[in-house]
């Protein structure tokens, strides 16, 4: 049996993640593939790295891309720098708290994980206490949960964990490029990110940074296979990292001069990352994060315009994704299928407690613009009427336009 050439339907993705791929970063992985040793290969890692220490806010040396979804690197980083009965400490908002408890309980670690209410953030004296308590080798956090749109403010806690010794991890895959990120500044010595949310690609590619204390813990592991092992390398004093494919020790010498093989790069990927992060340094870091922040607002404004409730503490919310309400009375799904099928926009529902009861409507990377949020918010409003809401027909997409209209980017 023969099947025709898939192709997908055109649709305009306002959801939590993914996001629409900018049309210069799909052009970029068109490109025809080069052999992972050639010169132009290495050079197009060299400048990936460079862009993505930029972009992290970094002077570390190792900052490079895993082959993998975020939640490959998520996994990277964890079975590189934690070992059994290793003690790490998790503060859980949302889905993603949970995900991170997982993988680390999966690396053998002892996990203590404390809990806020969903649609908040923690306060950093309550993280100081637990960290005293229970004294971990690693704080691993979220930065911005998409589970319940919150963000959590980082500064405090990266001084905290420098004062105590501790690791501090964190998941930055839906925020960076939407929300300020300062690795350095904020002491974070182990970064995660995607492509998919702000950084205007595909899932697929994960950037990765690394402090100084993060790698020395790593090189202590350090492992080389026996079929490209030299006499001039030795391994690590360490016990072994548990994964031979997310063994960061390996993939860091693969990424080092010394181009020691590990797998074969995922080259298409690599173009996509490189032209990723081009793409973000050529409009700048802060132009970004404010063209985030007004698309963000005239998006939550809008919706509140239409007599929708917004979701948790609008204080601690990315720029890059609005948690509403589902108005009583009204089939959250219904509207969400019609939205798709009738106007080709993708909404997203939310997990566990939230499923259900609030839509996630992102404002992210590509389409963290005008005509793409005043769109969504007019055919939204054009779903709610025909299922029976009472609302003010034009006033979301009004109140948008006012807010873009006082914005000096647009």
């Amino acid at each position: 049996m023969t099947y025709p050439a898939f192709l997908p339907p055109a649709r305009l993705l306002m959801g939590p993640g993914p996001i629409d791929a900018d049309p210069r970063v799909l052009k970029a992985m068109s490109n025809q593939l080069i052999g992972q040793f050639d010169p132009k290969m290495t050079e197009c890692m060299d400048e990936t790295m460079a862009l993505y220490r930029q972009v992290f806010d970094t002077q570390n040396r190792w900052t490079f891309i895993v082959d993998s979804t975020s939640r490959g690197a998520i996994e990277a980083a964890m079975v590189s720098l934690l070992e059994p009965g290793d003690k790490v400490l998790v503060p859980v908002f949302g889905r993603f708290g949970h995900l991170l408890c997982e993988i680390a309980e999966r690396c053998g670690a002892v996990v203590s994980a404390i809990n806020t209410e969903w649609g908040s953030v923690f306060s950093p004296e309550l993280i100081q206490r637990e960290i005293k308590t229970s004294r971990p080798k690693m704080l691993a956090i979220v930065q911005g949960d998409t589970s319940t749109t919150m963000l959590q403010p980082l500064k405090e806690i990266g001084e905290i964990c420098r004062e105590e010794g501790v690791l501090f991890y964190c998941d930055a895959t839906a925020s960076i490029g939407g929300n300020e990120l300062k690795t350095d500044a904020w002491h974070l010595d182990a970064v995660t990110v995607g492509l998919q949310k702000c950084l205007c690609g595909p899932s697929g590619s994960a950037p990765i940074t690394l402090s100084e204390r993060a790698v020395s813990i790593i090189e202590e592991r350090r492992h080389i296979e026996a079929g490209i092992r030299d006499g001039n390398i030795s391994d690590g004093p360490g016990s072994r990292i548990a994964s031979n494919y997310f063994d960061l020790s390996m993939i860091m010498d693969y990424w080092s001069e010394m181009r020691l093989n590990h797998h074969t790069e995922a080259t298409s990927m690599l173009y996509g990352s490189h032209e990723c992060a081009r793409i973000l340094l050529e409009e700048g870091l802060t132009e970004t994060i404010d063209r985030h922040r007004i698309n963000g607002r005239a998006l939550a404004d809008g919706l509140a315009s239409m007599s929708l409730k917004l979701y948790g503490d609008q204080d601690n919310r990315m720029h890059n994704v609005v948690g509403v309400y589902i108005p009583e009375g009204v089939e959250g799904e219904r509207i969400r299928h019609e939205m798709l099928l009738e106007f080709g926009i993708e909404i997203g529902t939310s997990f566990g407690p939230l499923k259900g009861v609030i839509w996630r409507i992102g404002t992210m990377g590509y389409n963290a613009r005008p005509d793409a949020v005043l769109k969504t918010l007019a055919c939204l409003e054009q779903c709610l009427l025909s299922a029976g809401f009472g609302l003010t027909p034009g006033a979301a997409v009004a109140e948008a336009r006012r807010i873009y209209a006082g914005a000096d980017s647009f």
